[in-house]
């Protein structure tokens, strides 16, 4: 992670500065971030993946394409969004969370079988 943060911040010729100003935090807790001194928070990762236009799997090493989940995108372009919370639909940025903390879950649970 600590390398495809760095590469996609530097590909766009931003400082950790500018990228943190963006994302709404500190200087250091991104610098953090890439350094592997901190680890993001699934909200975090997905604020990410969104400035970097990428995805959360691309970020966390998981995959080499860059691109947005075509899943993602297809299940919001067929309104499959009436998912429902404690009975109040999930908007499309919820959705995408919770695609991302899904996949972290199953990183988790791959990474602990293989202990």
């Amino acid at each position: 992670m600590l390398e495809r943060l760095s590469e996609l911040r530097k590909n766009r010729k931003w400082s950790l500065q500018e990228t943190a100003d963006q994302l709404g935090i500190a200087k250091s807790t991104y610098a953090g971030y890439e350094s592997g001194y901190r680890e993001p928070s699934l909200q975090a990762l997905s604020q990410m993946a969104d400035l970097f236009q990428t995805t959360v799997d691309f970020i966390l090493d998981k995959t080499s394409d860059s691109q947005k989940s075509l899943e993602v995108t297809e299940m919001l372009d067929r309104h499959y969004n009436n998912l429902l919370v404690d009975g109040e639909p999930l908007t499309p940025e919820e959705i995408i969370d919770f695609v991302a903390f899904v996949r972290m879950k199953r990183k988790m649970k791959t990474e602990k079988a293989a202990e």
